[in-house]
């Protein structure tokens, strides 16, 4: 009897794979200088939208300008798409005069972003 429940284990353990944690798709990402992105807390998803201007991101509610040295054009193997294939990896921090600085390390757009937000069309005089 022993014998089978061990084989059972067995055949259950070699069959059980842990889930993969979320923040594992970001772990590879390096910066132009070779650095991590991240620190296992610091990366998301996070809308985007490029505009005359430059990129910008959506974090913790706020559209913040991305720098263009930051910006890596890839697919992310493991992304699920809510984003369309926007990632912001950086750090938030809070000011003492309550306002919020974001500090970008990193910032993932799909390898073709053809969209640019152009605002409110207006009309020609």
């Amino acid at each position: 009897m022993s014998l089978k429940v061990d084989l059972c284990a067995a055949i259950l353990l070699l069959g059980f794979e842990l889930p993969a944690q979320a923040h594992d798709i970001y772990s590879p990402l390096k910066d132009r200088w070779g650095n991590s992105c991240c620190n296992d807390q610091d990366c998301r998803p996070a809308h985007y939208r490029v505009t005359r201007v430059g990129v910008q991101m959506l974090v913790n509610g706020d559209w913040i300008s991305v720098p263009d040295a930051a910006i890596q054009y890839r697919a992310l193997p493991g992304d699920t798409g809510e984003t369309a294939g926007g990632h912001w990896c950086g750090e938030i921090r809070f000011m003492h005069d309550n306002r919020v600085r974001y500090l970008t390390h990193c910032a993932i757009l799909p390898p073709n972003p053809t969209v640019i937000d152009e605002g409110p069309i207006q009309p020609v005089p």
